[in-house]
């Protein structure tokens, strides 16, 4: 659990029930609270504008519910909260329906984030944050976060971000995250989705597709503790689309490490292709990282890159990277994977995919926010390889 507790002021206890309505109206904000307690909002206000937006987000306390209508809003200030949810009683910033409610921050001043949590138990969903001129969402020192089918797009920095000691118990799912771009470091630091700079136990990654960004896919920069990564996609970063000439983005797919942390990572069912540079890379972490069934397919560089770490690979797939498919140092463990010499003694270079064509893994996610179907790089065997569904 976290070890910053002290830094919330202590939650109201709220014995009403939530309010449950919302009312029509283009780019209208339910704010739903208890109906008691000295300052609580009164049970089913309404309001409807962005500055209502930024207030309810100020002042959201536990059991509070923000519904947004479709629509864009454009806030004049980060939208900031200290505040603790609880287990049984959440703080949920959410789309109205199957409404399309998208935060932009082209109104913002300069340096400022989008958002800027730093309490426990915050669900996000089903919202599009983009054109911050800096940071997209950041989460820092929280418990128990679900951010679920969201999407953070042509942000001046990364486009979600974990941070800070006691990051504990957070799941990121169904993240869609590409063309963040920070063009006053001329794209050397904005990721698709940044785990960075702190420590915290069983915090997850699920069925995120990061893309198109100008550094790194996901970077787990000075991240000390295990990250567990599963069936997501990384593929185009690095490319200097924005015709910066002094363009310093990396361009890995999975960037697993750096700074001097180390971390025992686990890394399943992933996919990488496109990138400038690695597929996946410890990045000088000297943990014991683990990589089950992965893919990497036409990166700039190394399919895998693992040279200094006692890391395990097992059932690794690399197709057509245009250096080594794994370059592995003499503590890597190394077996089963695509590279690795068969029982009968030959190579797995019989291993081929059914396809090649990205087109459907990069289009529209299912209905319920998960991946696409799709046979790109799929194999047919459940030998090798990301199944990619």
């Amino acid at each position: 659990m976290s070890n910053n507790r002290g830094r919330h002021r202590r939650a109201r206890t709220l014995s009403a029930a939530t309010a449950a309505a919302v009312v029509a109206g283009s780019g209208g904000v339910y704010l739903a609270t208890a109906s008691d307690g000295a300052d609580a909002a009164p049970a089913g206000q309404v309001v409807s504008t962005t500055a209502a937006l930024e207030r309810a987000f100020a002042e959201a306390r536990p059991g509070t519910t923000i519904q947004l209508r479709g629509g864009t809003y454009r806030p004049a200030k980060s939208l900031k909260s200290q505040a603790d949810g609880t287990a049984a009683r959440r703080i949920t910033v959410t789309a109205h329906g199957n409404e399309k409610a998208t935060i932009d921050g082209s109104a913002l001043p300069r340096d400022q984030w989008l958002v800027a949590i730093g309490g426990d138990y915050w669900t996000l969903s089903n919202l599009t944050f983009r054109n911050s001129p800096a940071h997209g969402v950041v989460v820092t020192s929280s418990v128990g976060g679900v951010f679920k089918n969201i999407t953070t797009h042509g942000n001046g920095n990364s486009g979600f971000t974990l941070r800070g000691d006691g990051t504990d118990d957070n799941l990121i799912e169904n993240l869609d995250s590409y063309d963040n771009y920070d063009a006053k470091n001329h794209g050397q630091n904005a990721d698709g989705l940044a785990v960075k700079f702190g420590s915290g136990s069983n915090n997850r990654v699920v069925g995120a597709r990061l893309y198109n960004n100008a550094d790194d896919g996901l970077d787990l920069w000075q991240w000390a503790s295990p990250v567990r990564i599963e069936r997501s996609w990384a593929y185009g970063n690095g490319v200097n689309r924005w015709k910066d000439p002094a363009f310093e983005g990396n361009g890995n797919g999975f960037k697993l490490g750096g700074g001097g942390a180390s971390a025992a990572h686990v890394v399943t069912g992933n996919a990488a292709w496109d990138n400038t540079l690695h597929g996946f890379t410890e990045n000088s972490n000297g943990g014991a990282l683990r990589l089950h069934r992965n893919t990497a397919f036409r990166n700039g560089a190394d399919g895998y890159f693992f040279l200094s770490s006692p890391s395990r690979l097992s059932r690794n797939l690399a197709l057509d990277n245009a250096k080594a498919g794994a370059k592995l140092g003499h503590r890597t463990v190394s077996a089963a994977n695509v590279w690795n010499a068969t029982a009968t003694g030959g190579p797995q270079s019989a291993v081929r995919v059914r396809s090649t064509d990205p087109t459907t893994a990069q289009g529209p996610r299912k209905a319920d926010g998960s991946l696409p179907s799709t046979v790109f790089l799929t194999t047919g065997t459940p030998a090798v390889g990301a199944a990619m569904n």
